[in-house]
């Protein structure tokens, strides 16, 4: 079992879809809901013993980590309320997009430790891609502790050059929506050939959650997998050969990624 550091307080600024897979996960795996508040301007509930508030408060509880999970074009107003709380002990999480640790630093200069962090959907089950960077100026014993936080939500991956973070999240943050939607085509192309739709999709579904599982316990790559089940003449060789012909499905996800990381520098600079 992964063991979390929690921290004294857990302060959310916006508990949106990803916030809230993060929370949920968290809570699962023991964080005491009151250790947390959430500033919501909805004042909708979270989770049973949550705090939401609808204002920031007149003061944080010392050792406060902050995670910002608003939308990344509202940091200058949120700058504007939750700055002057902080401190240097405070420790800033942000899962903004396109938001580099420079800007945030800008923001909210008191806070000596602060990570960048990238998540993806299934944080909620404890099976997510968190990709995190800090910089220099954040202290070790943070790093860690925030790194053990982080580690209840799934795969965590330090990464060594912010240049990489839209790249990083182009693959692992947009990711799953690219497999949902490479999961929904399968199915439908199951349908095109004669298959009922609903036993398509369950089909579908089935097995790319089987072939995923079977890939990340396997000892060779995925790659060799695919050629170790292709038979030479068979129908799995004839379909691959489509696939690889030409380098079209390769060259289809690596414009699909690049689109995405461009979209992300593209917000760095306020665009």
């Amino acid at each position: 079992m992964t063991i979390a550091c929690w921290p004294d307080h857990l302060f959310l600024v916006g508990c949106g879809n990803m916030a809230g897979q993060m929370l949920t996960r968290w809570l699962a795996c023991g964080l005491d809901p009151a250790r947390v508040t959430v500033l919501r301007p909805s004042g909708k509930p979270v989770a049973h013993g949550v705090t939401v508030v609808t204002a920031y408060p007149a003061a944080l509880p010392a050792g406060t980590t902050v995670l910002l999970g608003m939308k990344p074009y509202q940091i200058a107003d949120v700058a504007a309320g939750l700055a002057p709380l902080l401190t240097a002990e405070t420790r800033l999480v942000s899962i903004l997009a396109g938001t580099p640790i420079a800007d945030l630093r800008r923001h909210f200069p008191a806070p000596r430790d602060v990570v960048c962090a990238m998540p993806n959907l299934p944080v909620g089950l404890g099976e997510g891609v968190v990709a995190l960077y800090t910089d220099a100026a954040t202290d070790a014993v943070a790093k860690a502790d925030i790194a053990a936080l982080i580690a209840p939500l799934g795969l965590a991956e330090w990464m060594g050059d912010e240049a990489l973070f839209n790249q990083v999240t182009a693959l692992s943050g947009c990711g799953p929506a690219f497999l949902f939607r490479f999961i929904d085509a399968l199915s439908r192309a199951g349908e095109a050939l004669g298959i009922p739709a609903d036993q398509a999709a369950r089909m579908a579904l089935a097995t790319v959650q089987g072939s995923a599982n079977m890939a990340a316990r396997a000892s060779v790559s995925p790659a060799t997998l695919a050629d170790q089940v292709a038979s030479p003449g068979g129908m799995t060789r004839q379909g691959l050969n489509v696939l690889d012909a030409d380098n079209r499905l390769l060259d289809l996800l690596t414009d699909t990624l690049v689109a995405a990381r461009d979209r992300g520098a593209a917000m760095a600079r306020g665009e």
